[in-house]
């Protein structure tokens, strides 16, 4: 049985995280399959707009499988998910994390390499690295900062305090929080929003941003006067109201 599920519909991928029996475990296995996946939408910029990340059963994902660690399985290199997880963020698509029940530590650093993030009612977000003695290397020291604030990453990171989706949206940790049984038909709803803009602009304002982050603020200007892509082909179209 595959451990990520593809689904697309109208320019729209939808990703499934599909272990429900371990609450979506991240184990080796599924990093590799779900690289695999990201790799192949990667290379697919005009047929596939947008993606949407979500997990089957009652979570999103309870977090990295220590179980899996316990038994010795290994991912194919050192830094394998670290990596997975750059490579979703520099996906040229609009990412969507929909996320319910479970988002602990691993599974909140998946989600934070999401552009967007979707919460149900019962979504709970929590850093338990302190709780196993662990430290992050996929990324929580740098995207969760920037994603809610030093101040509020730091409570978050220090107290491995458990957050609703009402408090995550406070935060800034998700966009909006909805009802369990809306939230892939409101995800969907907004993925159909931002497919309905130019793909063009979509890959441009992702690429800008990122590389904009990585650079000081009068670099990062620079940066966009000399790298903005211009127009799309579609744009007197769409001026026209062709679209």
């Amino acid at each position: 049985m595959p451990l990520v599920l593809r689904n697309d519909h109208q320019g729209i991928s939808t990703l499934t995280l599909n272990r429900p029996e371990t609450l979506n475990a991240l184990s080796p296995a599924l990093f590799v399959e779900l690289r695999e996946h990201i790799e192949a939408i990667r290379e697919q910029p005009e047929d596939i707009g947008c993606v949407i990340l979500c997990g089957n059963g009652r979570s999103f994902s309870a977090g990295n499988d220590l179980k899996a660690i316990q038994a010795g399985e290994r991912a194919p290199s050192k830094y394998y998910q670290a990596e997975t997880l750059e490579a979703l963020e520099a996906m040229p698509q609009v990412v969507i994390a929909a996320v319910q029940g479970h988002c602990y530590t691993g599974s909140l650093e998946l989600a934070l390499a999401c552009d967007l993030l979707i919460a149900a009612e019962s979504a709970r977000f929590a850093d338990t690295h302190g709780k196993w003695s662990m430290a992050p290397t996929w990324g929580m020291t740098q995207r969760l900062p920037r994603r809610v604030g030093l101040v509020n990453a730091k409570m978050m990171m220090f107290t491995g305090k458990v957050y609703t989706g009402a408090e995550a949206v406070n935060i800034g940790l998700a966009n909006e929080v909805v009802a369990d049984e809306a939230l892939m038909d409101h995800c969907r709803a907004l993925a159909d929003t931002i497919t309905s803009n130019a793909w063009h602009t979509l890959r441009a304002d992702k690429m800008l941003i990122k590389a904009g982050l990585e650079r000081s603020y009068q670099a990062g200007l620079k940066f966009e006067r000399e790298n903005s892509p211009g127009p799309g082909a579609d744009m007197a179209k769409r001026l026209a109201g062709g679209f």
